[in-house]
């Protein structure tokens, strides 16, 4: 049995579940799980850390990924999609975050250029745990879990919100998908057994639970 290149930061807390699973990106998915169908229209929470991205910042990181003809944010705290799915986030002036869809490859493209980046542009290593947040009741497990109120952003302004969530560091993008709400989640993976057993603990509270990756994507 072949050893998987990755594994997911709650990759332990997975196995537990009696779902399908695929290899995708070197890494060990979760696909489906039994009730994904009633949990993804109530509130189901999907792990994406299969997904690739890859960080870079520094004083010249904009102009270097204006050069390889990235859509950059125009301001802070701000998102744009790339142009075969995924995003790139602006985390602050000088600091980018950049996770491909399934159908992208930037992110892999973009590491490989930065072993011998120029002056003031440094590669930031994303190991992050990644979830995916849909259904009806996504904003009151935001309400119960961060004080930052969601519900006053303008999602077509693409905002990308830096705040703590049940004591962890996140960054999160809410999205409007279809005219239904799903959210984005990102902390670091040694905060992710931790962070993904209490929010699926919230959210089967609920009336929903964790769900595959094919319900989310």
């Amino acid at each position: 049995m072949n050893t998987p290149l990755r594994l997911s930061p709650i990759h332990d807390s997975l196995q537990s579940l009696n779902g399908v699973w695929c290899d995708t990106n070197g890494m060990p998915s979760l696909v489906t799980l039994p009730g994904d169908r009633q949990s993804v229209s109530v509130l189901g929470i999907a792990d994406l850390s299969f997904l690739t991205r890859f960080g870079v910042k520094g004083a010249n990181a904009t102009q270097w990924l204006a050069d390889r003809k990235l859509p950059i944010p125009d301001r802070p705290n701000t998102w744009h999609p790339l142009p075969e799915g995924g995003i790139i986030a602006r985390l602050g002036l000088t600091e980018f975050l950049i996770e491909d869809s399934l159908n992208s490859a930037i992110a892999p493209q973009l590491a490989t250029a930065c072993k011998s980046p120029p002056a003031k542009v440094y590669p930031v290593l994303r190991q992050d745990l990644a979830l995916g947040l849909v259904g009806d009741r996504v904003n009151e497990l935001l309400r119960q879990t961060c004080s930052f109120n969601f519900q006053a952003l303008s999602l077509g302004d693409r905002p990308v919100v830096l705040t703590n969530a049940i004591g962890v560091t996140v960054t999160v993008i809410p999205l409007d998908i279809e005219r239904e709400l799903c959210i984005r989640i990102w902390c670091d993976r040694t905060f992710g057994t931790y962070f993904w057993q209490t929010l699926v603990q919230i959210a089967t509270e609920l009336g929903g639970g964790a769900i595959g990756t094919e319900s989310f994507l």
